[in-house]
């Protein structure tokens, strides 16, 4: 299972940012190739956010969760 590398705040960026990417394409405001870029990038941002997890994070060796602390967690 994948572990998660993506807080709330930066889900909830990128939630609004595909909403938003969403809405210039579908109003037209945003068309031809740029359009598609906005749509494939909308849900990649989406997909993401739903999971949690942000596979170029892992790459870059980044995270945004809230470090756990050790002496809590053994409580």
């Amino acid at each position: 299972m994948m572990k998660h590398n993506m807080g709330k705040a930066d889900r909830i960026a990128r939630v609004l940012l595909a909403v938003i990417m969403a809405i210039l394409y579908f109003s037209g405001t945003v068309t031809g190739t740029l359009g598609i870029v906005f749509l494939v990038v909308a849900a990649i941002f989406l997909l993401t956010s739903l999971i949690g997890f942000c596979p170029l994070y892992t790459i870059f060796g980044f995270s945004t969760c809230p470090v756990k602390d050790s002496e809590s967690a053994e409580k």
